[in-house]
């Protein structure tokens, strides 16, 4: 089960609708998740907890203690993009070559 945190700056609405896309995703590509949606301050608390965190582009070097823990953090340009997003998880999650 890959464990996932989806956030935003203020970890409201959008987070929430990123965690339905990124959960649909998933479950197009088979894979087992749990995703939590947070704001980013609440995220980088308990990010090293996590397999998975999708966060703004420009807010990535927040999670960089949970990156060297082995957390995987996903850089996002359009994080309302359903195709972005399943680029990004076919690229870091399944290790897919990016076209």
């Amino acid at each position: 089960m890959l464990r996932v945190i989806v956030c935003c700056v203020n970890g409201m609405g959008t987070s929430q609708m990123i965690k339905m896309k990124v959960e649909k995703i998933f479950s197009k590509l088979g894979i087992e998740n749990n995703v939590l949606h947070a704001s980013i301050g609440e995220a980088k608390k308990i990010a090293s907890n996590y397999d998975v965190v999708f966060c703004p582009l420009p807010y990535t070097k927040e999670f960089e203690t949970a990156a060297v823990k082995g957390t995987k953090i996903i850089g996002v340009k359009n994080l309302l993009s359903e195709k972005e997003l399943e680029e990004k998880i076919r690229e870091h999650i399944l290790n897919e070559p990016v076209h």
